[in-house]
């Protein structure tokens, strides 16, 4: 499988070599990644995909190939109205507060719904930081669910915290669906060290992360 990391510049066996060391090598050496278009019809019926849907906590460690992460991006919450913006999971009041990071081998993402594509947050490899399960530092993929308390003003923080919860709740089925129509792999869990990760990733103080979800292929 094809790397998706995508150097500004022709890539050299010194700056992958340093990906793998967090803070390394600089974010700005990385470009966007522009995602493919989800193709039109792409996986199963729902009826069976909902009879598939299951966690699983057992990975391959081969990377997904950019259709897929394409796919999956979009079906958690890509834009699926685009007159208005208006995405693939609802939110509390319209608030959109929800933000999701891709962390991979060789860099965390940050989601664009909009412009559908990768937006290079932090150079490293912090997979293992995701999560207190082994399975965390050889798969793929692990999605990283922010919520970003700036979209929810006045509001207490026990009820932020609330509606984030339910908001990244409905993302993470998405989620699973796509992963049980395609053949993938995947769990939703609260099992990781939040605030540890949240200054690994040098999230702004309104953000706080509630969940994560590994994907990837079946391991066997």
């Amino acid at each position: 499988m094809t790397s998706i990391l995508v150097p500004r510049r022709q890539a050299t066996t010194g700056l992958l070599a340093a990906a793998i060391t967090p803070g390394v090598a600089p974010v700005q050496d990385l470009a966007p990644i522009m995602l493919p278009a989800p193709r039109a019809d792409f996986g199963c019926s729902l009826a069976q995909a909902l009879k598939q849907r299951r966690s699983q906590r057992e990975f391959a460690p081969r990377p997904l190939p950019p259709q897929v992460l394409s796919e999956l991006l979009w079906s958690a919450y890509g834009v699926n109205r685009p007159a208005t913006q208006d995405r693939t999971a609802p939110s509390w009041r319209h608030a959109r507060e929800t933000e999701i990071y891709a962390v991979m081998a060789e860099a965390a993402w940050r989601y664009d719904p909009i412009a559908h594509r990768l937006m290079p947050h932090l150079v490293g490899d912090f997979r293992a930081q995701t999560g207190v399960r082994d399975f965390v530092a050889t798969a793929p993929l692990t999605l990283v669910y922010v919520s970003d308390a700036s979209h929810m003003a006045g509001v207490s923080p026990e009820e932020q915290r609330r509606v984030g919860a339910a908001d990244v709740g409905f993302i993470g089925q998405n989620v699973y669906l796509y992963c049980a129509s395609e053949g993938l792999a995947c769990v939703f869990r609260a099992s990781l060290d939040a605030e540890r990760l949240a200054h690994t990733l040098k999230l702004a103080e309104s953000r706080f992360i509630g969940f994560a979800q590994t994907v990837g292929y079946p391991k066997g």
